[in-house]
C-alpha cells in the first residue's frame, strides 16, 4: 500500500499547484486518489504475481481433490493416514481463520511413508511443491546437532518461524526426525501453536507444522502384530487404538529428546498424533510395482511378471523372525533392490522394455 500512497499524495500536491483549484474538499480529492492509487497498486502486484512467487491462490494452490487421489491412489497400507491427514488439512483449510495452527505429528518405523505423505501434502497445497519458498523442511540431525547449544538454536529456531509466518502466513514447516532434536527445544515453539490471535502482529493460525518422528514405532508394531494374531483385518484398527501409545511413548522417550517432557504435548497443542503402521508383504508388492513404473523398467503395471516382483521380495526382510509378517525396512529400501534385481533380470529373460 505504500506505493498507492506516495502516488495518491503525488497528484494530490500537482492538483493544488493548480491557481484556484484547492477550495475542492482535499479529503474528497485524496479519496478518490488513494482509490485510484489502490487500484494501480494492486494491479502492479498481481502483475508481478505473475512472474514471481507470492503468498496468494496462484501459488498456492490447496488442492484438496489431488491430496486426497494421492493419498488413496500412491499411499499403501495406511487407512488412517489417509483419513486424519486428509480430514485435518480439510478442516483447517476450510476457514481463513483457523482457531490455531495445524500441528500433526507423523510416528512411525523407517520406510512406511512418513516423508512421502509430507512431499504429497506440499505437491498438492504449494504450486511448487518441497521447492516452494512457502515450504520449510527442517532436519535435526543438519540442523541441531550439537546438545550444549539448545539457548542458541532456541533463538534461531524462533527468528526463522517469525521471518517466515512474516512473509507468508500460509507457510507449511515439516520437522524431520524429531526425535534427534535437542532436549526440550521444541517447546521455543510453543506460542506459535497455541490460540493466540497475533503475536507481534503475526497471525500464525494458518500456518501448517508437521513433526516426522520414529518414537512410538515401537509400541505400533506391537500393537499392528497382536492385531494381526487376533486375526482381525487391518482396516478395523482405529486411531483411538493406537494415538494414546504414541503420546505416552513420546513424552517418556528414552533418549530424553524431541517430544521428551515436552509442552506441547502437555498442553495439548498437537492436533493429532498419526501412526504409520508397519507395511505388509502385499503393501511392499504394490511399492515395487511402482518403483517398476516410475522407473521406466516396464510402460505398464498389467505386463509387470509377478515372478519379478517375488525375487525383489526375497531381498528383503520381515519381521517377527517366525512368521515374517511386516517389512523391517518397510518400502525404504524397495529402489536400490529394484535396480539389483533388474540388472540379472533383464540379462536372463532378455526383456523388451
Amino acid at each position: 500500500m505504500r506505493a498507492a500512497t506516495y502516488f495518491s499524495l503525488s497528484v494530490l500536491i500537482l492538483h493544488c499547484s493548480i491557481p484556484g483549484s484547492c477550495f475542492i474538499q482535499v479529503s474528497g480529492i485524496y479519496a478518490g486518489v488513494a482509490a485510484l492509487g489502490s487500484i494501480i497498486y494492486t494491479g502492479f502486484d498481481s502483475f508481478v504475481c505473475h512472474f514471481k512467487t507470492c503468498c496468494d491462490d496462484k501459488w498456492i494452490i490447496k488442492n484438496l481433490t489431488g491430496l486426497e487421489a494421492d493419498l488413496q491412489r500412491k499411499l499403501h497400507g495406511q487407512h488412517l493416514v489417509q483419513k486424519t491427514v486428509l480430514g485435518h488439512i480439510k478442516g483447517h483449510l476450510r476457514t481463513n481463520n483457523p482457531s490455531k495452527a495445524l500441528v500433526l505429528s507423523f510416528h512411525g518405523p523407517t520406510g512406511v511413508g512418513k516423508n512421502f505423505v509430507s512431499r504429497i501434502i506440499a505437491e498438492n497445497l504449494y504450486r511448487e511443491g518441497l521447492h516452494s519458498k512457502f515450504v520449510h523442511l527442517i532436519s535435526a540431525t543438519k540442523e541441531f546437532p550439537h546438545e550444549g547449544m539448545v539457548p542458541f538454536y532456541k533463538e534461531r529456531l524462533k527468528a526463522w518461524i517469525e521471518g517466515n509466518v512474516t512473509e507468508c502466513e500460509r507457510s507449511l514447516f515439516i520437522f524431520d526426525e524429531v526425535d534427534k532434536l535437542p532436549t526440550l527445544l521444541l517447546d521455543v515453539i510453543k506460542p506459535y501453536l497455541d490460540y493466540y490471535e497475533h503475536l507481534g502482529g503475526i497471525n500464525y493460525r494458518r500456518a501448517i507444522f508437521l513433526f516426522l518422528s520414529n518414537t512410538g514405532g515401537a509400541d505400533i508394531g506391537q500393537i499392528m502384530f497382536e492385531h494381526w494374531q487376533a486375526g482381525k483385518r487391518r482396516e478395523r484398527l482405529e486411531l483411538s487404538h493406537v494415538e494414546n501409545n504414541i503420546m505416552k511413548a513420546a513424552i517418556n522417550a528414552d533418549n530424553h529428546n524431541g517430544f521428551w517432557h515436552s509442552q506441547l504435548i502437555s498442553t495439548h497443542l498437537i492436533t493429532a498424533y498419526i501412526p504409520f503402521l508397519p507395511l505388509g508383504k502385499e503393501h511392499v508388492r504394490k511399492c515395487i510395482r511402482d518403483g517398476l513404473l516410475n522407473k521406466n523398467y516396464f510402460k505398464e503395471a498389467g505386463k509387470i511378471p509377478q515372478d519379478l516382483i517375488d525375487l525383489i521380495v526375497k531381498e528383503l526382510t520381515f519381521f517377527p523372525a517366525v512368521e515374517q509378517v511386516f517389512s523391517s525396512t518397510g518400502c525404504k529400501r524397495v529402489s536400490e533392490k529394484i535396480d539389483l534385481v533388474m540388472a540379472d533380470y533383464k540379462h536372463s529373460k532378455r526383456l523388451e522394455l
